[in-house]
């Protein structure tokens, strides 16, 4: 929790009294890899933080391949927002992973009790998806290789905690191809 209040702390303030009321909601969950947080087909209207570990989403294509659409890294939240409609993608633990879970009717009492609570979450969803924005338009038109080592630069600390799978379906590639780029720049 102390994790996850210092991250709030950077976008606004906090007093004791709110800090408290935000430590004695949220729940501490372990996703082991490969377990799935949200899946498809279901309602998933949580807010998560994650305190450790990576966590992709995924979708399968017409033709039944899984893709990955992104990874979320440790101090970024994850939840849905298109909250009381089924989620169209999953949420699978691409490595073990430690998460705080708040569900609606707590991020709701934050929301009504905390003045500045919405300015502090639009300053952190603001800035999240300005950083999603920047990993993802550089994967639009460029070749393969360049595609891996942009993903090299905006997602440094993956390239050796993630498989090798998971990378390749992000950039589009098969992971023969992942195997060859590698071997090429090495």
């Amino acid at each position: 929790m102390e994790k996850f209040i210092e991250y709030i702390l950077q976008f606004g303030n906090l007093n004791p009294q709110q800090i408290e009321l935000i430590s004695k909601n949220g729940t501490a969950i372990h996703l082991h890899k490969d377990d799935y947080f949200a899946e498809a087909g279901k309602t998933f209207n949580q807010v998560a933080f994650i305190l450790k570990g990576v966590l992709r989403i995924c979708y399968y294509n017409n033709k039944g391949e899984e893709i990955t659409k992104y990874f979320i890294e440790e101090n970024q939240f994850v939840a849905n927002p298109y909250q009381n409609e089924p989620f169209t993608e999953y949420i699978q633990a691409a490595t073990d992973c430690n998460l705080l879970v708040f569900s609606p009717q707590h991020w709701n009492e934050f929301s009504n009790t905390i003045l500045d609570w919405d300015n502090i979450m639009n300053k952190i969803f603001h800035r999240a998806l300005m950083k999603k924005m920047d990993r993802r338009s550089s994967l639009v038109s460029e070749d393969a290789t360049t595609r891996y080592l942009v993903f090299i630069e905006k997602f440094p600390n993956l390239i050796n905690r993630i498989p090798l799978s998971y990378i390749a379906s992000y950039l589009g590639i098969t992971q023969s191809s992942l195997s060859r780029i590698r071997k090429n720049i090495s």
